[in-house]
């Protein structure tokens, strides 16, 4: 198959990227601007997903639409925004799409979004995937939990600053839970969703064997790192509630109040969707210290 991927220039897409071409397919790459590295059975094409007449061509010829487009944080004066990027974004590829004649679309989600979603992001997400569902296409939407490898954001971040740090600040009391799912394990579900008919019209909660709390989840970073624990500070839950909107008007400081409200929601599920997809997930461990390590 053809397969017209947007989103995909990003942590996960390199993978799905690796795993689309490893399956025999090819892949024509939504982005901004080309760039000079050349990758076997990629195909890249300039356009923006906001911008609908910019997609008619590159999906012109395609046998799937995946969308991988998201944000976790908004810089509305450079109009990145939830509602640009998570809602006009997917309804306009839903459209270049059906006028390209493609009827196959996958979708990435969030763990944690639904009707009553509290927080822009998941709010937003929740109504992309409304979009889609609503749109007459043969859709399979993903919502996966905190996803980690080599390139990632999250727990790149928490090693470096175990490392770097006396002792690590933990939100309220640390007890709220994450099921991280490997970055590969992501791309395996959306790659086999296109060979299995009767992932058509589901949405699938992804997540990881492992269900750690938050205090968990720090210890075992600190294990594979070769240390014997991480001395954590409490920061009442209230008092963080005050000070992030305030903190987050700057750029640098590494959590908005979106991104507070959804890590102590937590991030878990029952680990059903292995089943359709015949394989069992990678150990959040084992699948850190092949990055964390080195």
């Amino acid at each position: 198959m053809r397969i017209f991927l947007a989103g995909g220039t990003g942590f996960v897409g390199g993978h799905l990227r690796r795993e689309l071409v490893a399956r025999g397919h090819s892949v024509r790459l939504l982005v901004h601007r080309r760039s000079g590295t050349q990758e076997p059975g990629i195909e890249q094409l300039e356009g923006d997903a906001t911008v609908p007449s910019s997609l008619f061509a590159a999906a012109r010829g395609c046998d799937a639409t995946i969308n991988l487009i998201g944000i976790i944080r908004e810089f509305p004066q450079r109009g990145t925004t939830f509602e640009r990027l998570h809602v006009e974004a997917t309804r306009n590829l839903i459209h270049a799409s059906r006028e390209a004649g493609i009827s196959r679309y996958l979708q990435m989600s969030a763990l944690g979004t639904g009707p009553n979603a509290r927080t822009g992001y998941f709010a937003t997400k929740y109504r992309a995937e409304e979009e889609l569902r609503n749109s007459g296409l043969d859709w399979t939407i993903f919502r996966p939990s905190v996803v980690y490898g080599p390139n990632d954001e999250f727990v790149n971040m928490l090693a470096g600053m175990i490392k770097a740090l006396p002792a690590m600040p933990v939100i309220g009391d640390g007890s709220y839970q994450l099921q991280p799912i490997a970055a590969d394990d992501v791309a395996r579900c959306f790659a086999g969703a296109l060979e299995i008919p009767e992932t058509i019209g589901q949405t699938y909660a992804l997540c990881g064997p492992d269900r750690l709390s938050y205090n968990e989840l720090l210890d075992s970073i600190a294990r594979v790192l070769g240390m014997k624990g991480v001395f954590k500070v409490r920061n009442p839950l209230a008092l963080m509630r005050l000070v992030v909107p305030v903190l987050q008007r700057i750029p640098l400081f590494p959590l908005t109040s979106d991104q507070l409200e959804m890590l102590v929601q937590g991030s878990t599920c029952d680990g059903s969707w292995s089943a359709t997809f015949g394989f069992t997930p990678q150990g959040f461990e084992s699948g850190i210290r092949a990055y964390l390590k080195r």
